[in-house]
């Protein structure tokens, strides 16, 4: 069964950057569509991007331009590479396979 932990959350000012990691165990890693979710207080769980086993992604129209989903296979990783932050980005960011979900890591843009 394949499990889901996310890393690299924290605090940071509005402009800036960061990147979120998901490892996920299991070896059929390679063939899962994986994706990222936020959800900010308050507010319904929102799909921020996804991409396939084929390398194929989607970004939510908020984040476009300023976020990238990527992976490494040989890794069992994926990241979220997250630039030119703005408040409006803060939430509980969650990895997500199918109807498994990691833990969540907490993303805060303020100054």
């Amino acid at each position: 069964q394949v499990q889901l932990v996310e890393s690299g959350g924290g605090l940071v000012q509005p402009g800036g950057s960061l990147r979120l990691a998901c490892a996920a165990s299991g070896s059929i890693f390679r063939i899962l569509t994986m994706g990222w979710y936020r959800q900010a207080p308050g507010k319904q769980r929102e799909l921020v991007a996804t991409i396939t086993s084929g390398g194929n992604t989607n970004y939510a129209d908020s984040v476009k331009g300023r976020f990238t989903i990527s992976r490494d296979n040989a890794k069992n990783t994926v990241y979220l590479q997250m630039n030119s932050l703005k408040p409006e980005d803060t939430a509980v960011y969650y990895c997500n396979t199918g109807k498994l979900w990691g833990q969540g890591t907490l993303v805060t843009v303020s100054s």
